[in-house]
């Protein structure tokens, strides 16, 4: 498996025909309209190239991410993106070792570090950048530099205020590398991806599904989908990685009483912090193990097409599908080509209506073969990390791997050198093109000796081997050197 290299592009016809979606939505939504307030510091390449670069991976935009283990420290992800001369900004501690590893094993070049002390929650990485010596050493920066890009994880309100503030500080232009927050919430929300795909696609393109904003209305909702389906399911719009999702059987739904159902949902809008009112999707659910993704960048509207990037089968854990790691997809060619096609025409709606960067859907391929759309991921993430990073070590395609999270519950609290002497050659360097694993993710170390892997194999088969078998043998050998 090389980098996703048939380069599929759109007909004519089918650009028409997005352009013509997105004018249609838009004058619904009114998210053009809304975007203007942003105007001033939308991403304008190839003026804002020359400007450096501050990478942020500000995660506080996604609900109940507070689940994840150790996310307080997926900050250091952004290094993955950063490059000779980059600044990131986090406000967890720096990883020295690993910024060197990056520097030396990875060829990424010098990037800096930013330590931005937290007004908050730590994971509000723009908002503690807005404040303090933080603040002022960024001022600087775009002063020295004639301006500033911002490039975050997601683009939430957060960072725009931040590119704001720097620029009426600095006296000089800052753009950010991120859609405005309408567009970027427009994408992000699972309710308004349904509809646009249904949309451009036809029904099919979704499973059946419907709207409510209350928990009687998603009640009757649930006992109409549950019909004909086995399970049916409940969706908060905007979450991620299955933690706003419910799923239940669809015969109990069908057979218990209605207030029994109503209780069932009214606890599950408690737990999700639901506000009266909020729109929640219900779905017909389908339980596959098969759930691929696409990956794309969107560039500003004038500077190129969507370019497709990779597909991906999402590794994913329990009833609820939680995100555990992704490998490059294995898929049949009816179903690639279905993916490619309407992620781009997707993108090129959302393009359309002032999307920039880094995208992500996420489908299922139920039993008859067929695809759905399931989710739009309007930012960076799992599988766009590992992939991204993949890219830069091998710019002329990528060999077989497979990415995910690992803990070595004795690495917590070890330096980064501690890790790296453990793997030792088994480090890919490209120096010497030996060695077989890349890590990322470090942060997690700090405090639970968590970290992110990929393993580089002959096959996909062999990468999993790989991370699965090889490198618990690496660090059995090694843990006396832990104690």
């Amino acid at each position: 498996m090389t980098r996703f290299d048939a380069h599929p592009s759109l007909s004519a016809a089918d650009r028409d025909f997005a352009a013509r979606i997105a004018e249609a939505f838009d004058a619904l939504q009114g998210i053009r309209r809304q975007n203007v307030r942003y105007a001033e510091h939308r991403y304008d390449p190839p003026r804002m190239d020359g400007w450096p670069t501050l990478q942020l991976d500000d995660v506080s935009g996604i609900p109940f991410l507070q689940d994840v283990l150790g996310v307080e420290f997926y900050q250091l992800r952004a290094l993955v993106r950063a490059r000779e001369g980059d600044t990131v900004a986090a406000t967890c501690p720096d990883m020295p070792g690993y910024r060197s590893y990056n520097r030396d094993h990875l060829g990424f070049g010098q990037a800096h570090y930013l330590y931005a002390a937290p007004t908050a929650s730590p994971v509000k990485v723009a908002e503690a950048c807005r404040h303090g010596e933080s603040f002022e050493r960024l001022i600087a920066l775009a002063q020295q530099g004639g301006g500033l890009v911002l490039h975050p994880y997601m683009g939430i309100e957060s960072v725009w205020a931040l590119a704001e503030d720097l620029a009426n500080a600095a006296g000089v232009g800052v753009g950010v590398k991120a859609p405005p927050p309408p567009v970027c919430w427009f994408a992000n929300d699972k309710i308004h991806l349904s509809d646009l795909a249904s949309a451009m696609l036809g029904p099919g393109a979704i499973m059946p599904s419907f709207v409510g904003d209350s928990a009687a209305a998603l009640s009757l909702r649930l006992v109409q989908l549950a019909h004909g389906a086995s399970e049916v399911g409940l969706k908060m719009a905007r979450c991620a990685s299955a933690m706003g999702n419910a799923v239940f059987d669809a015969r109990w739904i069908h057979e218990a009483p209605f207030g029994e159902v109503l209780d069932a949902v009214e606890t599950f809008l408690l737990q999700k912090e639901w506000s009266q009112g909020e729109q929640v999707h219900a779905v017909a659910w389908e339980s596959t193990d098969l759930s691929p993704s696409s990956q794309l960048w969107i560039p500003p509207l004038g500077h190129g097409e969507v370019q497709l990037d990779g597909l991906y089968e999402q590794l994913l854990e329990g009833h609820e599908k939680v995100f555990l790691g992704s490998i490059p997809a294995r898929l049949p060619d009816v179903i690639s080509a279905f993916m490619a096609r309407s992620s781009l025409m997707l993108g090129t709606a959302y393009q359309h209506l002032g999307y920039v960067g880094r995208c992500s859907f996420d489908f299922i391929v139920i039993g008859d073969g067929s695809v759905r759309f399931v989710e739009c991921n309007g930012r960076w993430g799992g599988t766009s990390t590992p992939m991204h990073l993949m890219d830069r070590v091998f710019p002329n395609g990528r060999p077989p791997y497979r990415a995910r999270d690992y803990v070595v519950p004795s690495l917590a609290d070890k330096p980064f050198e501690a890790l790296a002497e453990v793997l030792g050659d088994a480090l890919y360097d490209v120096r010497t093109g030996r060695g077989r694993f890349i890590v990322y993710n470090v942060g997690c170390m700090n405090k639970y000796g968590k970290f992110d892997v990929i393993a580089i194999g002959d096959d996909i088969e062999d990468a999993t081997d790989a991370l699965e078998q090889d490198l618990a043998g690496i660090f059995a050998a090694a843990g006396h050197r832990f104690e």
